[in-house]
């Protein structure tokens, strides 16, 4: 009796796989099975439209934008009367207006409780193809694999980008899977293209490729990194698939293995996703921004990760500039009886960390960004979704400024 009350006093509750919301709930979208990966994992495809054109801008001299590169409204600008505004955005506005002229009763009722004010069921109606929809996965084929010229040649008329991912995946496994973080950060790079204007890029942990697809139709250079040859192979599948989206920016996407927990990079020929002595040197020489998207869920990891950053920031020949997304999941613990966001914390921790180094070196300013850019792509921006910039330039002694 004595070992079954130990037994039932140490009951954990444990969750092997997770699943990502963007493939839990995707408005009105399809996922196709189209073959199982190297380890037996069912690979899904999913379309994700391009909401509005894509304006690439230069900034002046005077840092405001020239006037034969203004944006252009196409029909989604159009027809919802917004410059840079997704119908959903729209809407959400005219139901904002419709709250604060029309329901102006007190939101507490006699005994005091709250009274949540509903949408209108008009509302619900007017947006049920652009609201949350539970999605049932769709197999088209079986042990063949899906003919990508055939999709690619659909997908450069329909504007909508590809992504072959898995889906409840264990915890080492969700970089193949589509995180909103990479959407966000997207989002950013589309509407601050004169940023990343003919730059070369380092993205970490890139998963199934998603940011540095995007970042392709502006930069010039995009070293798309990540571990694990059944990912990378992904990855690359899903490079040469979205050519359509940046070919016409002339730059190129090159596929390499960079490990977080080891010190260098892979130079193994053995290796198909192996870096090569010119291409180390033209990282170093060449780089001024890097990327991640929602890589932030285990401390080992996250410590990992601002590791290999430092690492690498203090061997760049330029001054460079670093762009994080994350998403703060809240979370019961039975251990704390409370809602916590643990990787989150730690991932601040390590933020404060990184801008308090003094080694004489670097100089690390860390900034949050305002997530109040319009979308050009459909997912759902839940206001824990963040994007923070780290400004790494070279240290300067009070006698030099």
């Amino acid at each position: 009796m004595l070992v079954q009350r130990e037994c039932m006093d140490s009951i954990t509750f444990k969750s092997d796989t997770v699943l990502s919301d963007v493939h839990m709930y995707t408005p009105n979208i399809r996922h196709l099975m189209v073959r199982l990966n190297a380890v037996g994992q069912p690979v899904f495809v999913s379309k994700f439209k391009i909401l509005r054109n894509i304006i690439i801008c230069n900034k002046d001299d005077s840092g405001d934008f020239s006037s034969e590169e203004n944006r252009v409204l196409d029909a989604d600008d159009v027809l919802t009367g917004q410059m840079g505004c997704s119908y959903a955005a729209a809407s959400e506005k005219k139901f904002e207006v419709t709250k604060d002229t029309v329901h102006t009763e007190t939101l507490l009722d006699d005994d005091g409780d709250l009274n949540v004010i509903r949408r209108p069921v008009d509302f619900l109606c007017y947006e049920k193809n652009l609201w949350r929809e539970k999605v049932y996965p769709t197999i088209i084929s079986k042990g063949e694999e899906y003919s990508s010229e055939e999709y690619e040649e659909d997908c450069s008329i329909s504007k909508e980008i590809r992504i072959e991912h898995t889906m409840d995946t264990t915890l080492e496994d969700v970089g193949k899977q589509v995180w909103r973080g990479a959407f966000l950060l997207a989002d950013y790079i589309w509407n601050n293209s004169y940023l990343f204007r003919d730059c070369t890029v380092l993205e970490l942990g890139a998963g199934t490729g998603m940011t540095s697809i995007v970042m392709a139709t502006v930069a010039k250079t995009i070293y798309c990194t990540d571990v694990g040859e059944d990912l990378l192979n992904m990855c690359e599948r899903n490079i040469i698939v979205n050519k359509h989206i940046y070919e016409a920016a002339g730059s190129e996407i090159k596929v390499r293995e960079l490990d977080w927990l080891r010190d260098d990079l892979c130079t193994d020929t053995k290796n198909p996703y192996c870096w090569s002595e010119e291409e180390i040197a033209h990282m170093y020489d060449h780089t001024d921004v890097l990327l991640a998207a929602d890589v932030f869920y285990d401390d080992d990891l996250t410590d990992a990760f601002f590791q290999t950053i430092y690492r690498i920031l203090s061997n760049l020949k330029n001054p460079s500039t670093i762009y994080l997304s994350v998403e703060k999941r809240l979370n019961f613990t039975l251990r704390k009886m409370d809602v916590t966001c643990d990787a989150y914390d730690h991932f601040r921790l390590c933020l404060a960390d990184l801008e308090n180094i003094c080694d004489g070196r670097t100089k690390f300013i860390v900034e949050p960004i305002k997530s109040s850019f319009p979308q050009f792509l459909s997912y759902e921006r839940v206001e824990q979704l963040e994007l923070w910039k780290i400004i790494a330039e070279p240290f300067k002694s009070n006698a030099q400024q």
